[in-house]
């Protein structure tokens, strides 16, 4: 048994204590909720100092918005100079040439670009979207960025270069991103997040998508719309809409997946 760990700090060894959960093979956390950030700390003590935290375990860390949830391991990337750290639960890649790293924290993470990069060896177009979306909404990343990564000679390169085109940071829902790029799909032009004024210059509505060329928007509607102050609001809105001979459609997660479902072939050929 090894010393005893200073409490509420992830302990690499061996200690058989209720207060203690294992984490993986001769990695310890405390015994108690805990965030991903604390999890991380504990999988760090294992890792080389090349290190450091990427794909899907970097985005849920940066609080990107995520694919449906995918039971997956702790993803990282290293040098491939360095011994490759064995656990189960952990996955790592290992490169020739060092990752950029940024230190958030006290945790070592790849950047948002070499995460978007990473993430693109194994995700969809959507999934990416996604993601990318969010990492541009927030101001994690640029497009410069992402175009400077996916035009690296690496495994997974060939997506992001897919994807770039389709990414707009005013998106404000991991849906309303789906939406979006169904409609590109369709050859519907649309543009997220319009400003609708009325004849007087009158602030009326902002809209999640308005089709180009038409007095009609579509914007998804999630379960919070349903909650009783949320649906108020939105009734109001709906009546300011209508007076202004506006047409307003709104769609639920049902109705896109039907849709993706319904045109996943031109989906595919017109996304690659």
């Amino acid at each position: 048994m090894s010393a005893v760990p200073l409490p509420d700090v992830p302990f690499r060894g061996h200690i058989r204590k209720r207060d203690w959960e294992r984490v993986s093979f001769g990695l310890y956390a405390p015994a108690r909720p805990t965030t991903l950030t604390e999890v991380l700390r504990s999988w760090q003590l294992v890792l080389p100092a090349t290190a450091a935290f990427s794909h899907l375990t970097a985005a849920a860390f940066r609080g990107w918005w995520m694919p449906a949830p995918i039971v997956h391991p702790v993803f990282a990337a290293m040098s491939a100079d360095d011994p490759r750290p064995r656990r189960s639960g952990l996955f790592v890649c290992r490169h020739p040439k060092p990752v950029a790293i940024n230190l958030i924290e006290g945790l070592r993470v790849t950047t948002s670009a070499e995460t978007i990069l990473a993430a693109a060896r194994d995700l969809g177009v959507l999934d990416l979207v996604i993601m990318a979306d969010c990492a541009l909404r927030l101001g994690h990343c640029s497009l410069g960025d992402l175009k400077i990564a996916a035009g690296q000679h690496r495994r997974g390169a060939p997506r992001p270069r897919t994807v770039i085109p389709l990414l707009d940071k005013r998106s404000e829902s991991p849906w309303e991103s789906i939406m979006r790029v169904l409609h590109r799909a369709a050859e519907i032009p649309v543009t997220p997040q319009a400003v609708i004024f009325d004849d007087r210059g009158r602030f009326v509505a902002r809209a999640d998508l308005l089709i180009d060329g038409t007095n009609r928007i579509h914007e998804y509607d999630g379960a919070l719309h349903r909650e009783v102050d949320v649906h108020q609001g939105d009734l109001a809105r709906d009546r300011r809409l209508v007076s202004n001979a506006w047409q307003r459609h709104g769609f639920t997660s049902g109705d896109l997946l039907a849709w993706r479902q319904r045109d996943h072939c031109r989906c595919r050929s017109d996304l690659g």
